[in-house]
C-alpha cells in the first residue's frame, strides 16, 4: 500500500465520484479505478458502495478512511519537520 494509493482513496470520498477525483489527484480516471479495485482487493473488503449517483465509502470504507487519512496527514507532517 502506498501514500498515493491512500491520497487516491480520500480524494474519491471527498468528491463522491471517480471523475472528479481523478481531475483533483490529476491521474485518469482508469487508472485511479485501478488503483483503487487493487487497494480494495489489497484489503479483502470492497469500501465503496456504487450507485449512479457516484461513490459513496460503506461501513468499511468510512472506517479506513480515518485510518487513511490519519497516516497521509503523519507522512505529511513527517515531510515538513524533515
Amino acid at each position: 500500500m502506498e501514500l498515493r494509493t491512500l491520497r487516491y482513496f480520500i480524494a474519491v470520498v471527498e468528491t463522491g465520484s471517480l471523475s472528479a477525483a481523478s481531475q483533483v489527484v490529476r491521474v485518469s480516471q482508469p487508472s485511479l479505478s485501478r488503483q483503487l479495485a487493487a487497494l480494495e482487493k489489497e484489503l479483502g473488503t470492497g469500501l465503496f458502495d456504487r450507485t449512479a449517483r457516484g461513490l459513496t465509502p460503506n461501513s468499511a470504507g468510512r472506517h479506513f478512511l480515518s485510518i487513511a487519512a490519519d497516516l497521509v496527514q503523519r507522512a505529511d507532517l513527517a515531510m515538513r519537520v524533515m
